[in-house]
């Protein structure tokens, strides 16, 4: 791997999307709109939905040919997004409410919980943390 230098001041740009591949646009940005309480551009179609907010930009891309992750999985995680929490039992009931699917652990989180991060799964089949600050 090769490594780059740092150079005060000096970027190759800014990031401007992160954008998830999924069957429906629509439905995923509606949870993530839901989730982060962002708003969904008014200009998207069916191929192409984004959250309007201060920042980048999350998107959500139409795949005829998506293939969900799989978790856990020996492969490698294309991506996976964080949400920082207040309280793992409150992010829990609501990501869950939201369509959400636990996969790691698959129960709700006891009051006292060790572990500061749990894995859930978007609508799409998307990879997804919510994990104490």
């Amino acid at each position: 791997m090769t490594q780059v230098a740092e150079q005060p001041g000096s970027t190759a740009g800014r990031l401007g999307s992160v954008v998830l591949d999924c069957p429906d646009p629509l439905e995923l940005a509606q949870f993530y709109s839901a989730l982060f309480g962002l708003e969904i551009d008014e200009h998207g179609d069916s191929d192409w939905r984004s959250l309007t907010g201060p920042g980048s930009t999350l998107a959500f891309r139409r795949s005829e040919d998506y293939v969900p992750a799989t978790w856990p999985s020996t492969d490698a995680q294309q991506l996976h997004l964080d949400l920082i929490v207040d309280d793992l039992a409150s992010g829990h009931a609501t990501v869950v409410a939201l369509g959400a699917e636990p996969l790691d652990p698959v129960d709700a989180p006891p009051a006292q919980n060790e572990r500061g991060w749990r894995v859930y799964a978007d609508p799409a089949g998307h990879p997804f943390r919510i994990c104490l600050e």
